[in-house]
């Protein structure tokens, strides 16, 4: 079988550009059978997968997306005679005579009280386009069971045509007992002792819940002996948008600045509470994380992040600040129950791997070259 993957998410940032680097080396180490042709938007990526005998790699030149994904990416797909077409995100070539997959990240466009998280003319063209790609698709892998009923419910989409595939943490998401290696996380971002931590990202703010986080932060601060830690580039400037204080509770939350990949580990591993209230997610990367180290977690009762989370963590209502902040004191000051949500974090991250998203992933592409 010839597999072909459209790659141009590896020059992108945030979870899909996380999923795309995933799944493409775990689909490379499970398959040896089928032979892969990656397609890259950028030449940094050529040899980046030459040790796999099965894999041919080619740059195809991108004008824009829409020229890549229509015209590109069919007329490299018709030269290598694939079999399939396979994009990790929610674009399929339109104008292709193989099978076609591709994988749904999100289902916010289709959620009114969601859709204000996006301009009005990409929201407008999304639910435009979205239509056409569902249809053309053979197989749609969704990241959420959440996400496949909102495909299903709002765009009645064939029966079946849409497949809820986990996946999950990198592997080096597990706790850290290294000493040295903790002490040296800990003074190369300067973190305090005792913390809360939470992954946010800037712009970004209001799907990540910052400004509920902040203020049941500032509820709960005369309460706590711990500092809240927000990571992630230019998060610095919540304290503008937000108007928060330098002093009081303003000097109790500290900025790391983007934490390496390698570092994050031992940042989980050293906070007491993950804290992830955040207004929006399907499938929350930074929840899988938490869970693989053992983290207590707080997050919020909806969405995907119920899914994901389930009964491993405290969820609070996200527009609740009084809520988030009666459960950041409840972990806290009861060692029994951060004991307990430690245990069922460990326990709930057996769920979702790579290897196992890899495996049922091959699973479907190999089932569209079985239909002819």
């Amino acid at each position: 079988m010839r597999i072909a993957m459209m790659l141009r998410a590896l020059d992108e940032k945030g979870g899909v550009a996380v999923y795309a680097r995933y799944i493409t080396e775990e689909l490379l180490e499970l398959d040896q059978q089928n032979h892969y042709f990656l397609y890259y938007s950028s030449p940094e990526h050529l040899g980046r997968y030459a040790k796999f005998p099965n894999v041919t790699e080619r740059m195809l030149k991108r004008r824009n997306k829409i020229y890549w994904d229509q015209v590109a990416v069919p007329r490299a797909g018709k030269r290598d005679k694939v079999d399939v077409i396979f994009h990790p995100k929610f674009t399929v070539p339109l104008l292709t005579g193989c099978k076609t997959a591709m994988v749904l990240h999100g289902a916010g466009w289709f959620i009114p009280e969601f859709q204000n998280f996006w301009k009005p003319l990409d929201l407008k063209y999304i639910r435009t386009v979205m239509p056409l790609y569902c249809r053309k698709a053979s197989a749609i892998l969704s990241v959420s069971q959440v996400t496949t009923d909102v495909f299903n419910e709002t765009l009645k989409v064939t029966p079946g045509k849409i497949r809820t595939v986990y996946f999950g943490p990198g592997k080096q998401f597990r706790p850290v007992d290294d000493p040295a290696v903790l002490q040296a996380v800990r003074e190369k971002y300067r973190l305090p002792e005792r913390y809360i931590f939470t992954l946010s990202k800037y712009p970004g703010g209001d799907r990540k819940n910052i400004d509920g986080i902040l203020e049941a932060f500032r509820i709960c601060h005369p309460e706590i002996e711990h500092k809240l830690v927000i990571g992630g580039k230019d998060c610095h400037n919540f304290l503008r948008d937000y108007n928060v204080p330098e002093d009081g509770y303003g000097s109790d939350i500290v900025f790391p600045g983007y934490i390496d990949q390698a570092d994050l580990p031992a940042v989980y591993t050293m906070a007491d509470l993950y804290l992830y209230p955040s207004n929006m997610e399907a499938f929350p990367i930074p929840i899988t994380e938490a869970l693989a180290c053992g983290k207590p977690i707080i997050t919020s009762d909806q969405n995907g992040l119920r899914e994901i989370a389930g009964d491993a963590a405290l969820r609070v209502n996200a527009r609740d600040p009084q809520a988030i902040a009666d459960a950041i004191c409840k972990v806290l000051q009861d060692d029994k129950l951060r004991k307990t949500l430690s245990h069922n974090s460990l326990e709930r991250s057996k769920m979702f791997s790579w290897k196992k998203c890899a495996r049922e992933t091959l699973g479907i592409l190999e089932s569209l070259n079985a239909d002819g």
